[in-house]
């Protein structure tokens, strides 16, 4: 895959939620969802985005979509910050950013045809009218593998997987450059969440496009992924190639992850890494570093100090006093 250059950087963005005072309550602590991310893309790659649910990934594809307002930080495209961008300057935004959400049902409108459904962004931009529009819808339809008579069927005519390509379609129906992928076949079966990565991976190629790829599932992540990005508790924590991250996992975290992932050898045996105690809530992050109530390695340091995105060679970065270059 060809990659040219950064082309999204996110710097020390946060999201904080304050939750609504009820009567008579003292006031609620803030949910640090997001809490300091920096990350970039590169032209034409696909990063992949894990963690355990609640970590922060996907409030940080929402904010890259900017269908939710950042506490602080910036987020450039191709040089420029989306957060300052005027209403005009937003829709021009979301027409070279689009998204392919985790659920097919809930994402569809249960009352527009596959036909309303894709049209929808080609009418709000302006792209193509009368004869022409439909024979863009029809030509999308096909791209992404449905036949083109199924143009007046609603969404619950269709069957998981055909939703989730009615959705892609909708997605490339503005001729996107980037796509946030937001647990987009975490909902389907295997064999069809293999059908849906593999048509993935042939729109890129066929038309250049650049993902961010957020799910849970370590493998499909390996299958399509160029770099990984290792989020905890609203923080990059690892970041490198996809095939060193599975090869030489640094962070004690992602380590534990991937001692997770189920081997299809029953006479592999595994040394599983188990975490002590629960993932603390985003509304009472640790002090420190934030993995470190759960850290089979921790340091008095890391209770203390908070550890930075460092590169610990070969581009592989880490946060971790483990791999601090002064030492523990």
């Amino acid at each position: 895959m060809t990659q040219d250059g950064e082309y999204l950087r996110i710097s020390d963005l946060v999201k904080h939620f304050e939750p609504r005072r009820q009567l008579f309550q003292s006031s609620p602590p803030v949910i640090r969802a997001v809490n300091g991310v920096n990350l970039t893309v590169l032209k034409g790659e696909t990063l992949g985005l894990v963690g355990e649910s609640g970590c922060g990934k996907t409030t940080t594809g929402r904010l890259i979509l900017r269908l939710l307002q950042p506490t602080s930080g910036a987020i450039h495209l191709a040089g420029v910050n989306v957060l300052e961008y005027d209403r005009e300057g937003l829709k021009e935004y979301r027409k070279r950013v689009q998204a392919v959400f985790q659920d097919p049902w809930g994402s569809l409108n249960p009352r527009m045809t596959a036909e309303q459904l894709i049209a929808d962004g080609i009418e709000i931009h302006g792209l193509h009218l009368g004869k022409a529009k439909r024979e863009r819808v029809k030509e999308l339809m096909e791209t992404v593998g449905i036949p083109s008579d199924n143009l007046q069927k609603y969404p619950h005519e269709f069957s998981g997987g055909q939703r989730q390509r009615v959705g892609i379609a909708r997605a490339l129906a503005v001729d996107p450059e980037f796509i946030v992928c937001d647990e987009p076949v975490s909902a389907l079966d295997v064999s069809v969440q293999a059908q849906i990565i593999n048509l993935l991976e042939r729109l890129q190629q066929e038309l250049g496009l650049t993902y961010i790829f957020i799910a849970h599932d370590l493998a499909v992540v390996r299958h399509i992924s160029d770099r990984v990005a290792v989020m905890y508790l609203g923080k990059i924590v690892e970041l490198c190639g996809c095939d060193e991250l599975f090869s030489d996992p640094q962070h004690p975290y992602t380590q534990a992850l991937l001692s997770a992932v189920p081997v299809p050898d029953p006479e592999h045996r595994k040394s599983r890494i188990v975490l002590k105690g629960d993932v603390p809530t985003p509304a009472n992050i640790p002090s420190g570093c934030p993995f470190h109530s759960r850290c089979p390695h921790v340091m008095d340091r890391c209770r203390h100090d908070v550890p930075v995105l460092s590169d610990t060679g070969g581009d592989h970065f880490v946060s971790c006093w483990l791999h601090d270059e002064d030492g523990p």
